[in-house]
């Protein structure tokens, strides 16, 4: 029950009414009995400055935030943590005393949602689809988490070989590779144990595969195969990566294991992950109906 002990949360992006968080950290609040609550507020890049100020002024416990807010908050934060310093982009907020501090728990929920299925990445060899942020985190968290090797695909752009710069000043372990090089993926795919896609490729309606024919015929029994998208519940790579005997595992976790880093950072407590993927689960398969 709302009182005038209750502590609020936030999320702050353009727009803001679609997302999950709230379904996410409100389950998490009802389940533990924390006397919080956590609304999505619409907030620009050209708001944030203001909003900030009214966060430290109410005494808001914290917030999490979306692109391009991500990196937009960062000059206006008190502190940030090592691993959102390296990323350039803050996803969560903690207000400790009026002091305003950045983390960021993407990679994190990563590598949470693949321990919780027994699966870790020590000494593994992992190829990285994308370099946007999700990707920047999953490459972050994989070089933190003692990956043997990470393999990373992007497009070769205009950013191309800035990106490569940063990828690789991380760790020597990172390699960044043309995305349109058949050859050089099917080589990399064949020495990983996991493969994640972080592009936006096969997301809501687009049916579309993030490797070709070719590369996915190189798919095994042996791999395990995540996708950061968790709409639809099952992307045309999870289907196809399913066909070829992989292991496969939807965003979902990612998303919730994520928000359960927030939701510690905030309340000193572990969210109730399982219920709360149910929820998260069921939210999206309605969605899907639609």
């Amino acid at each position: 029950m709302i009182d005038g002990h209750t502590k609020l949360f936030g999320f702050l992006a353009h727009p803001a009414a679609h997302s999950l968080s709230p379904l996410i950290h409100n389950t998490s609040f009802k389940v533990t009995g924390i006397n919080g609550v956590y609304l999505a507020f619409d907030v620009t890049s050209a708001g944030l400055s203001d909003s900030l100020a009214a966060m430290r002024t109410m005494n808001i416990g914290g917030f999490n935030l979306s692109m391009p807010l991500k990196t937009d908050v960062i000059p206006l934060l008190d502190e940030v943590t090592p691993r959102a310093e390296r990323l350039q982009a803050v996803n969560t907020v903690v207000n400790r005393d009026g002091r305003l501090i950045g983390d960021s728990t993407d990679g994190q929920g990563f590598i949470d949602a693949l321990k919780a299925n027994d699966i870790t990445l020590d000494e593994k060899v992992i190829t990285v689809l994308g370099s946007g942020g999700a990707g920047r985190a999953i490459i972050s968290a994989a070089v933190d988490a003692g990956a043997k090797k990470v393999y990373v695909f992007k497009r070769t752009n205009d950013l191309f070989e800035s990106r490569k710069e940063q990828l690789e000043a991380w760790s020597n372990v990172v390699e960044v590779l043309p995305y349109e090089d058949e050859e050089l993926m099917i080589k990399a795919v064949d020495q990983s144990q996991i493969i994640a896609n972080s592009t936006n490729i096969g997301m809501a309606g687009d049916k579309s595969l993030p490797v070709t024919p070719a590369v996915l015929n190189h798919l095994t029994s042996n791999h395990i195969v995540t996708d950061a998208i968790y709409f639809p519940l099952e992307t045309p790579f999870i289907r196809a990566a399913k066909k070829q005997g992989s292991h496969t595992y939807n965003g979902i976790g990612m998303l919730v294991n994520q928000a359960a880093g927030s939701f510690l950072e905030w309340t000193g407590q572990r969210m109730p992950v399982d219920q709360v993927i149910e929820a998260v689960h069921e939210a999206v398969a309605q969605r899907e109906k639609k």
